[in-house]
């Protein structure tokens, strides 16, 4: 099986054995239409690549993490964590010029520090700093090894998205799997998000992008949650409302997590629209939970490097 094979294969197991989070058919199939009557009809992007932009992407997809410290974290007013994040880090490259690979390598945690306005408090702040100077420097040595550049990283996925994904899944961060039950379950959330933010940005074609899940996360779970197609145990949705953290790779945060593969899979079944995948329905969720009726909800939070 390939990447994402393992993705839909070990989520449908965790959700057929699933103690804490169950999911509304019915809910999901009215979801379904109400996808088809939000969205126009889906663009193909078109396709012009630029190392600058290419090499960014694979940046600021290296940091999209951390929403488990997004309720201590100075942010942007009117932005979330991860848009705040993304801001800063484009108005940084935007000031001091493209990046390289060399670049990426030597960023340290007070570089990150300023970079991303977060102080260095010695505690969670300091944490997130000190995992994002990882995950960069760690991406700057993958950019090295592939060829120095980010079109030598994506030529040698021969325009396949899972290829790219497996090919990310060498840096420690994107190695995003968790025990279950006795079985080790896939999500791999970043490395796949990275080739579907290539392509929404038009930077490379990929000839697989259909085969690409869910980019399982806390907030498409949330909207899932709120939109009653997730039903959660009273013990856990109690939790989540005190705004409790979830330990990562619980089995309450493995459930939530498979329980979004699941679902925007059989969301796309349900709209049954060659044109339609996994990656646009999860988009769609993503947005849709900023806002106000899901802002108003505690979301479910963690602490890791995975999403």
């Amino acid at each position: 099986m390939d990447l994402t094979d393992r993705v839909r294969s070990t989520c449908a197991q965790v959700i057929r054995h699933a103690e804490h989070v169950a999911l509304d058919r019915d809910r999901l199939h009215e979801l379904a239409a109400t996808f088809n009557e939000a969205l126009p009809p889906v663009i193909a992007a078109t396709v012009e690549f630029s190392e600058e932009r290419a090499i960014r992407v694979l940046a600021g997809d290296a940091i999209n993490f951390g929403s488990g410290y997004h309720d201590i974290i100075r942010k942007e007013p009117g932005l979330s964590g991860a848009r705040t994040m993304q801001l800063r880090l484009d108005r940084y490259l935007d000031a001091t010029g493209p990046l390289s690979w060399r670049r990426l390598r030597a960023i340290t945690s007070e570089d990150c520090s300023q970079i991303f306005g977060q102080e260095l408090d010695g505690g969670a702040s300091t944490e997130l700093m000190n995992r994002f100077a990882s995950a960069l420097s760690d991406l700057g040595s993958f950019v090295a090894e592939a060829g120095g550049s980010a079109r030598a990283v994506l030529e040698h996925c021969e325009h396949s998205a899972v290829r790219l994904a497996e090919m990310l899944t060498v840096m420690p961060y994107y190695r995003d799997q968790e025990r279950y039950a006795g079985m080790t379950v896939s999500f791999y959330k970043r490395a796949q998000i990275t080739p579907a933010d290539l392509y929404r940005n038009g930077l490379w074609s990929f000839a697989d992008l259909p085969r690409l899940t869910a980019f399982a996360d806390n907030l498409v779970p949330h909207v899932l949650r709120v939109d009653g197609a997730l039903i959660l145990h009273p013990d856990l949705a109690a939790s989540i409302d005190r705004r409790e953290r979830l330990e990562p790779g619980s089995k309450p945060e493995v459930e939530l997590r498979a329980a979004a593969v699941v679902a925007v899979d059989q969301i796309v079944a349900s709209i049954d629209q060659p044109d339609v995948w996994a990656l646009h329905v999860d988009q769609w969720l993503w947005e849709r939970g900023g806002g106000a009726r899901y802002k108003a909800v505690p979301r479910p939070r963690a602490r890791s490097v995975f999403y």
